[in-house]
């Protein structure tokens, strides 16, 4: 097998979601399905270029961009990718202070329903504990890495 088989350029485009947010999302996963089946990888191999090119060279680097990302999607109301993003910003070293930065950003840009979908989404990243206080603790208390 070389690696120019359908199979090998979809698994290369896999990795680049890997790196970007430690997962590859269900939706690109459907995505790739089609794009194989129906001989249309250049289309997603296009996409991933796109993608290294802005998320990687820029100058706001991974943690800012997936923040950017997240606060973009809270004030469009998309729940589905800033719930991706979210978790990208995590992988990307940003903590949950910084997530609750950007939803209070969202609710002055955005208005309330941004800032509820942020809370809401921070509260599904946050350990489960026993219905005490779960706040993380900040740059008093320690580290606020999930």
């Amino acid at each position: 097998m070389t690696d120019d088989t359908p199979t090998r350029r979809a698994e290369a485009i896999r990795d680049r979601y890997r790196s970007t947010l430690g997962a590859v999302p269900g939706g690109v996963q459907e995505r790739l399905r089609v794009a194989q089946e129906f001989g249309r990888l250049p289309t997603e191999e296009a996409i991933a270029a796109l993608r290294h090119v802005v998320l990687t060279d820029n100058p706001l680097g991974a943690r800012v961009q997936q923040l950017v990302h997240f606060g973009q999607l809270l004030a469009l109301g998309r729940a589905h990718p800033a719930r991706i993003h979210a978790r990208g910003a995590l992988h990307a070293g940003a903590v949950v202070a910084d997530l609750i930065g950007v939803a209070e950003t969202a609710l002055i840009t955005a208005g309330v329903p941004a800032y509820a979908l942020g809370t809401e989404i921070i509260a599904e990243l946050l350990p489960q504990g026993d219905g005490g206080d779960r706040r993380p603790s900040g740059p008093a208390g320690g580290p606020d890495r999930l």
